[in-house]
């Protein structure tokens, strides 16, 4: 029996994760999944039930889990708090904790969304990117760091380290997801600049003389920022540290019109896996009933596949989205203001009603 423990969140992501948990659901009992679900608090929700932004408790359900679907985490409510029990704490604890070393982030533009994008068709369509985010080293996680010193004295440090191991770890593993898609890895660093990417490029290239079927290309990360935007196509499988990662994978986001459509996956060595969508909490919607849970669906079919081994009902989810939304879905997020859009809940009837075709 498979484990799956669910942490809604915060914000808008109770909406969410219910969808993807219905989609799910229905999955399970079409196929007879033998799939078992815990429900728990995390980020700003559990600190005001418990004080703390993850609970030992929940935790421990995690570790006993063999994926976590996550919905998201923090809002203004909880900013004012002190940055050791802020709701985003609980995500590093996690990933830390479960030694979810790789965040896999697809950007992927549908055939009927090219003109939510802001830019132009010839541009994006076609887009197919995948982002490996190293999730456990770097700057996130570096010592020294804090702010020392008070007045005009005060001093604000954070350090960016990375050991050989972590580099070879999480380049492997993009090397070998480009292995089975284009046959092409970008990895990005500032080594003009920075000793420690000095190091990436240098491991880099050394892991790549076992993959001589695929391309390998460096590109320093302000480039990087620039050809997302100038020619994303040249790209299909990117890697890259922490801190990059992060920005650049949200930037690879919104090439596809919406942060909405996003999911990803945070893995470890054994495959044991959090999923979650890459848009945040979003309080400015959260109880209106408006948001979009394509993202937390598909990352629902990233679970199935990459973790729980589900890879045919994987596919079916993800085809069922597509077909929806080729079909006419939007949610307010895909309107561009124009015309009708879906809730939360009609958004995730759509899916499982082309899913249930899928399966006649």
């Amino acid at each position: 029996m498979a484990k799956i423990l669910v942490l809604p969140g915060d914000g808008i992501g109770p909406e969410v994760v219910a969808e993807a948990k219905k989609i799910l659901l229905w999955v399970q009992k079409q196929e007879g999944l033998d799939l078992e679900f815990e429900e728990d608090l995390v980020g700003g929700a559990a600190y005001d039930a418990s004080g703390v932004p993850l609970t030992e408790q929940t935790l421990s359900l995690a570790r006993d889990a063999d994926a976590v679907l996550l919905g998201a985490v923090g809002g203004p409510k909880w900013e004012p708090l002190d940055y050791a029990v802020r709701p985003e704490r609980a995500l590093l604890r996690l990933r830390k904790e479960l030694e979810l070393f790789a965040n896999l982030r697809p950007a992927r533009v549908y055939g009927a969304l090219v003109e939510a994008s802001t830019l132009k068709r010839e541009v994006i369509e076609g887009i197919d990117i995948m982002v490996v985010r190293e999730l456990t080293g770097g700057i996130y996680f570096g010592e020294p760091r804090g702010v020392t010193g008070t007045g005009e004295a005060r001093k604000g440090v954070n350090t960016m380290v990375y050991t050989a191991t972590e580099i070879e770890r999480i380049c492997r593993l993009a090397f070998e997801i480009a292995k089975g898609r284009r046959k092409k890895l970008t990895s990005i660093d500032k080594a003009n600049v920075l000793e420690v990417t000095e190091l990436w490029r240098d491991v880099v290239t050394g892991i790549a003389a076992d993959y001589p079927q695929v391309e390998l290309n460096h590109m320093y990360v302000d480039n990087c920022a620039m050809q997302l935007v100038r020619n994303p196509k040249q790209f299909d499988v990117v890697v890259t540290g922490n801190l990059f990662g992060d920005i650049l994978s949200d930037e690879a986001a919104m090439l596809t019109g919406s942060i909405g459509m996003l999911p990803s996956a945070s893995l470890a060595a054994s495959k044991k896996g959090m999923y979650e969508p890459v848009h945040g909490s979003a309080p400015d919607i959260a109880g209106r009933g408006v948001a979009n849970p394509l993202a937390t669906i598909l990352s629902a079919a990233l679970m199935l596949d990459l973790t729980l081994g589900y890879s045919d009902a994987a596919r079916r989810i993800e085809l069922a989205v597509e077909n929806a939304l080729a079909k006419g879905l939007r949610t307010a997020d895909l309107t561009g203001g124009q015309g009708p859009a879906s809730t939360t809940s009609e958004a995730g009837d759509q899916v499982l009603k082309e899913l249930q075709t899928l399966y006649q």
